[in-house]
């Protein structure tokens, strides 16, 4: 295939939605143009079966890098999700057995295919475990000697657990010495991820530079985060995942703050924001929800979920600001309301639910359930004018 070196199209593809390049923008943009075939690649721990819209912005960038020509390897992480990446993790992580790894796995391919074109030939679905098991004790002690503990104690989520008093384990310090084994051993040119992946990539650059003398770029992007700078995801009860159904997906971009748009704009589409930047919010983000649904499920569904949800939340009804409870995961939803003073009674929920008043904008779907517990973020709308958020906090 066909090395694409139109430098407008590389520009952007080290620019937008990018948060660092290492060493530099400019150098992996000179190979770039060059005409040079790269290979990259992209690691993903199946520690959940579902993806969600922090991967669909990494694959969004390798889709990019694929079009231009570039060799992308998709890293199915089945040794490495074994371990659990301890990335921004205060506790350790549950170990997972590699049957549950490889169950996990299974729907990757289908739900990737939404976004790389798996006809191509410069695609490849790659296992870290089929290498990473053949090491013997020996070459274990091999690869540590190249890190020090001084230098993995630097991660800041190491140094939180250590101030907070919690236990730090061995085998999540050798997490990203594997990881920097997987760039060597697929000898790679340049790795993509997430902002918060940059401790973990940098260690297989600075291994790729002591045992090969090559030098690997990095790319880190910017992080789908929420008013409050936390990442979304199943952890925070706010994750939207490939899997989601077409309304589903757009309820639950309705649903984000207006502090996301911009971002949401930029990482998880290739629309312009400032093209709608004169627009009210709400008709930003139907713009941005339509948008995302497209990518993941095609122009038709996107336009079929846009105009089930202005059909069942009409424009103009929804208001800019909307009432937030915050609360922990468990508690029943009928409990929460009534104790926020949002319903009068018990009573009025069980008539209410009953009616077929109370209605989930995220899902688009009415609530049914008299004893329905809380346990993900919901934005609710309440007989004809009453809205609310609950947070899990």
């Amino acid at each position: 295939m066909k090395v694409i070196t139109e430098e407008k199209k590389i520009d952007e593809l080290l620019t937008r939605g990018v948060e660092r390049v290492y060493p530099d923008k400019t150098t992996l943009e000179k190979v770039l143009i060059s005409g040079k075939k790269i290979k990259l690649y992209y690691g993903i721990d199946p520690t959940s079966s579902t993806l969600h819209l922090g991967h669909l912005v990494q694959l969004l960038k390798l889709r990019k890098f694929q079009d231009l020509g570039h060799e992308v390897i998709i890293l199915i992480g089945d040794f490495t999700a074994q371990i659990g990446d301890p990335t921004d993790k205060q506790t350790t992580r549950k170990p997972l057995t590699h049957k549950q790894v490889l169950e996990n796995a299974k729907g990757y391919k289908n739900q990737i295919s939404k976004i790389l074109d798996l006809k191509k030939l410069n695609i490849n679905f790659i296992s870290n475990a089929k290498w990473t098991n053949k090491l013997t004790p020996e070459d274990i002690l091999e690869l540590a000697s190249h890190f020090t503990v001084s230098n993995l104690l630097t991660r800041s989520m190491f140094q939180e657990r250590i101030k907070a008093g919690r236990e730090v384990y061995v085998h999540e310090f050798l997490y990203p010495i594997f990881q920097a084994y997987d760039a060597v051993t697929m000898d790679v040119d340049l790795q993509i991820g997430g902002n918060d992946q940059m401790f973990n990539m940098l260690a297989g650059r600075d291994l790729m530079k002591r045992k090969k003398h090559k030098e690997m770029f990095v790319l880190t992007t910017k992080l789908l985060v929420d008013q409050d700078g936390k990442k979304m995801g199943k952890t925070e009860g706010n994750m939207i995942t490939l899997n989601d159904g077409a309304s589903e997906m757009f309820g639950k971009v309705m649903s984000w703050p207006d502090g996301m748009i911009a971002l949401g704009f930029e990482i998880c589409t290739e629309l312009d924001f400032n093209n709608f930047a004169t627009e009210k919010p709400r008709d930003q983000k139907i713009k941005l929800a339509h948008e995302i649904v497209k990518i993941c499920h095609g122009e038709k569904k996107a336009q079929q979920a846009e105009q089930s949800f202005i059909n069942t939340f009409q424009k103009g009804e929804i208001p800019e600001k909307i009432e937030e409870i915050k609360t922990s995961a468990g508690g029943l939803l009928s409990e929460i309301l009534a104790k926020n003073k949002i319903i009068s009674s018990k009573s009025e929920w069980k008539r209410l639910v009953l009616g077929n008043a109370i209605h989930d904008l995220l899902l688009g779907q009415t609530i049914t359930d008299l004893d329905l517990k809380v346990k993900e973020n919901l934005t609710l709308k309440i007989g004809k004018k009453r809205f609310v958020k609950i947070q899990l906090s």
